[in-house]
């Protein structure tokens, strides 16, 4: 009775559901090696992570993950800039709103990689990866956003011009409690995307070290092993830089007494 206490309590807490969602894909990754018996095609779990560990002991793999951070970020906070100035200046003029419209709508429907092949020819490649990302997460924090403001309670506005609040105050007490929770998801779902189309226009301008660089190789000279390896490292970064993003936002939310 008290080992099935103690084992409902542990399925209480997140982190240890995580481990056990964890273990289970791994399993199941492993499975699939066992059945499939061709390193060519799948490589184990184990063989990942030794390769994870020799690449980590040369400085180009530090440098490498370094500099595709860096171009992904740089791309991602550029959306995010552009998209929340967009969103706002769309929400106050409805000329804005039907001047950008078309734009945002044209960039959600157009494949990452024509994106990606018209900037090789427009801009160096190694600006393209930063690019990019910045298109994908443009339009993304943008809709969250503009559906942030427009679903802000009209009475708290109504009560903010009543007692005077001022733009600025107004601003802080009314429509940022309305819009983190849109922004914080916008943010999160860009963050990952970045990461996707990013790595993507790496692999597809070739980028002098990159991340993206390294998987073309590997699929050039068929090294699976390497393959998976730096993929693997692209989904840990990624989920990390969610990760720290997320607390980020938690404080700021706390900061200013937000709900999130």
């Amino acid at each position: 009775m008290t080992s099935t206490t103690q084992n409902k309590n542990l399925f209480q807490y997140k982190g240890f559901r995580t481990f056990l969602a964890a273990v289970f894909w791994i399993g199941l990754w492993q499975l699939a090696y066992f059945t499939v018996k061709q390193e060519i095609l799948i490589v184990s779990p184990v063989r990942v992570l030794q390769r994870l560990s020799e690449l980590s002991q040369t400085k180009e793999f530090w440098l490498t993950a370094f500099l595709s951070m860096l171009r992904i970020v740089e791309g991602f906070l550029l959306g995010v800039a552009f998209g929340s100035v967009l969103a706002v200046l769309t929400s106050v003029s409805r000329m804005m709103y039907d001047i950008f419209y078309p734009v945002i709508s044209i960039i959600k429907a157009t494949p990452v990689a024509s994106f990606i092949i018209l900037a090789l020819v427009w801009i160096p490649s190694t600006h393209v990866p930063s690019f990019t990302s910045f298109l994908m997460v443009t339009p993304i924090i943008w809709a969250n956003m503009v559906n942030g403001i427009k679903k802000t309670d009209k009475n708290l506005l109504q009560m903010a011009a009543s007692y005077r609040f001022g733009l600025v105050k107004t601003v802080k007490r009314v429509y940022l409690p309305s819009v983190m929770p849109y922004f914080t998801a916008a943010c999160t779902t860009g963050m990952g995307l970045a990461w996707k189309a990013g790595i993507s226009a790496e692999v597809l301008s070739v980028t002098p070290l990159s991340i993206g660089r390294q998987i073309y190789n590997s699929k050039i000279y068929i090294e699976t092993d390497d393959l998976f390896a730096w993929t693997v490292l692209v989904i840990v970064m990624s989920v990390i830089l969610e990760w720290l993003m997320v607390r980020f936002m938690k404080k700021v939310g706390q900061k200013y007494n937000v709900v999130q």
